[in-house]
């Protein structure tokens, strides 16, 4: 299940019974060699699919993490991208990565690839005004409860600029009984015992974000949801595609391609905590 640089059993134990904050900063060195990372798989299916609705001017990745989300904004968006995470560990280990190369001013250097600011924050509380034209996330949602995605996605929606999009992988459940459905069903189980006996909690579950109340929440924050199937994970024999991507607009009149890079909403964010 772990490469030889993964963490140990022993590593992640102490990590799980840490906030998902102080969690995330000790796992952050070997992160990349864990499971929990996005796979490239579904990172490349989802960075094509986004590629005919762009191009972008700015993009945020929310709970960037180490910053595999933003490798596809980058190929995505013309002038800037930004990753904003709840954990400082994460987001060194991100800056280390791709080299951020963003000049004094926040503007893309040389008009080439677009400049990469990271913002240490909570993303049920983005620094941000309408900065963004695209938020991307990626295998996030199961550390926000469901009383949470209001809160979520209205911060979100303020993000973005009118026409901006909110787009996401999603995976069909797993069929009832499957050794799949009982692996995460015995997973959440466990956090949901640890979290009643052991304070702070670890929010982490992976049956609570489902596309139905995905989809009824993004409504009522005031977003349009389209689907979209990734085809590079085929169908289930019922016919349904084995992963979708979700595309939610913030209705408006502005290009998604966006007519005001220099947006100083992001430059403040970005400028001012962790640049």
């Amino acid at each position: 299940m772990f490469s030889p640089q993964g963490p140990t059993l022993r590593e992640l134990t102490v990590q799980a019974l840490s906030s998902v904050e102080h969690g995330y900063d000790l796992l952050a060195p070997k992160f990349d060699h864990t499971p929990f990372r996005t796979p490239d798989t579904i990172l490349d299916a989802v960075g094509r699919a986004l590629e005919p609705l762009g191009p972008f001017a700015a993009g945020l990745d929310l709970c960037c993490g180490t910053g595999a989300g933003m490798e596809v904004l980058r190929e995505l968006c013309r002038d800037r991208v930004a990753g904003v995470d709840i954990s400082a560990g994460m987001l060194t280990v991100g800056r280390r990565r791709l080299a951020d190369d963003a000049s004094p001013s926040g503007a893309a250097p040389g008009g080439g690839s677009p400049a990469v600011s990271w913002v240490r924050g909570d993303a049920r509380a983005l620094p941000f005004g309408s900065a963004f034209d695209l938020v991307v996330s990626f295998g996030a949602f199961g550390h926000f409860l469901p009383d949470e995605l209001p809160g979520l996605f209205a911060g979100v929606h303020a993000a973005l600029r009118p026409g901006g999009r909110f787009a996401f992988p999603v995976a069909a459940p797993p069929r009832i009984g499957s050794p799949w459905y009982w692996a995460l069903l015995g997973f959440d189980s466990v956090m949901r015992v640890r979290n009643a006996v052991l304070r702070p909690p670890f929010v982490m579950y992976y049956r609570e974000f489902r596309l139905a109340d995905v989809r009824r929440e993004l409504a009522r924050a005031g977003f349009r949801t389209e689907l979209h199937a990734l085809p590079e994970f085929g169908r289930r024999k019922d016919g349904a595609p084995r992963a979708r991507m979700v595309v939610a607009t913030r209705p408006g009149a502005t290009d998604p391609r966006g007519e005001d890079p220099g947006d100083p909403a992001v430059h403040q964010a970005a400028g001012s905590v962790n640049s």
